[in-house]
């Protein structure tokens, strides 16, 4: 969800025109959960993303559940740390990064978010690192020490 958010201000920030739908499973807590996010130059007709451009999947129910919405020749970002069996798709390109594994040499496997949000704004067109470190800033404005970690995640997911 906190990817998601951080999607979406940062569009907003760079004079984009966004919407944002977070959704959560019936479990709520530790449940399947999901956002959507689009972000683009012009108005947004309907915030509901049915084939995405990148998708990212942290873990393989959802690698299982989502893998073909993504739109042909559309960009997939997964987590191997948790993710075993490959794509079934050959018609998208796959960036395989060990999330939760660099998320856990940081010092917290809860950034494996961010790792997955700093590959998202590397392969986007409209999105900055300015401008998500900025929302991130934001976001733990009272607690420095999670916004470096998460920062420091964000980057390194831009790196990968």
């Amino acid at each position: 969800m906190l990817m998601g958010k951080l999607l979406a201000q940062s569009g907003l920030a760079g004079g984009r025109h966004v919407t944002w739908m977070p959704s959560y499973g019936a479990e709520v807590r530790g449940g399947t959960a999901y956002s959507m996010a689009k972000i683009s130059m012009g108005e947004i007709a309907s915030p509901v993303v049915t084939s995405p451009d990148i998708l990212v999947v942290m873990n393989q129910p959802s690698l299982e559940k989502y893998e073909n919405i993504l739109k042909s020749g559309g960009v997939l970002i997964l987590n191997k740390s948790l993710i075993a069996s490959p794509p079934k798709r050959r018609d998208i390109k796959v960036v395989r990064i060990s999330m939760t594994g660099l998320a856990s040499k940081l010092g917290n496997s809860r950034c494996a978010n961010m790792i997955a949000l700093g590959a998202v704004v590397k392969r986007s067109k409209e999105l900055s690192i300015r401008n998500v470190a900025s929302a991130l800033k934001e976001v733990f404005k009272d607690k420095e020490d999670l916004y470096l970690m998460n920062k420091k995640a964000l980057e390194q997911g831009y790196r990968m």
